[in-house]
């Protein structure tokens, strides 16, 4: 088995067992609905701040197996982090996805794998999706919103 099929071994069990996949969160502070109508991929990210962690997040929509492997593996990446925390590592996976080595490999977890989506530009905006959409929670929920919609009509944000 090389490398690359190790990785696709990875995204697909996401995709067929998702972490954190549920259409509510009890207590959740904060809840963003991202799209991209190209693609068709929809995503609604729910999330619960404590004491300015992470304490728990769920999404659940539908699309491509990068779309939602890639939001499934944002959840367990970010869960239990420190806000600034978890926004760091959303801007690392951005900027892996647009061809940079990611300074925190390891914080990653299983993003990592999703390295080599960044050859194909159309498909970045699908495993950037859950992670924009995480950025947009928590930078909602710290303007003291709760809740925020973004469609993603040309690309997701860079």
């Amino acid at each position: 088995m090389t490398l690359e099929d190790l990785y696709q071994e990875i995204i697909l069990e996401h995709y067929r067992s998702p972490k954190n996949r549920a259409a509510a969160l009890e207590g959740e502070d904060v809840h963003v609905h991202h799209s991209n109508p190209l693609c068709g991929d929809e995503l609604d990210l729910r999330v619960d701040v404590e004491d300015g962690r992470v304490r728990a997040l769920a999404f659940d929509g539908d699309g491509c197996s990068i779309s939602q492997a890639s939001a499934s593996v944002m959840t367990e990446t970010v869960k239990g982090r420190e806000l600034d925390d978890a926004l760091d590592l959303a801007e690392q996976f951005r900027l892996m996805m647009h061809g940079e080595r990611p300074a925190r490999e390891d914080d990653l977890g299983d993003g990592i794998v999703f390295q080599g989506v960044a050859k194909f530009p159309v498909r970045v905006k699908c495993a950037l999706l859950g992670w924009m959409a995480l950025r947009d929670a928590l930078e909602t929920y710290r303007a003291g919103g709760s809740q925020h919609t973004v469609t993603h009509e040309h690309e997701v944000e860079t």
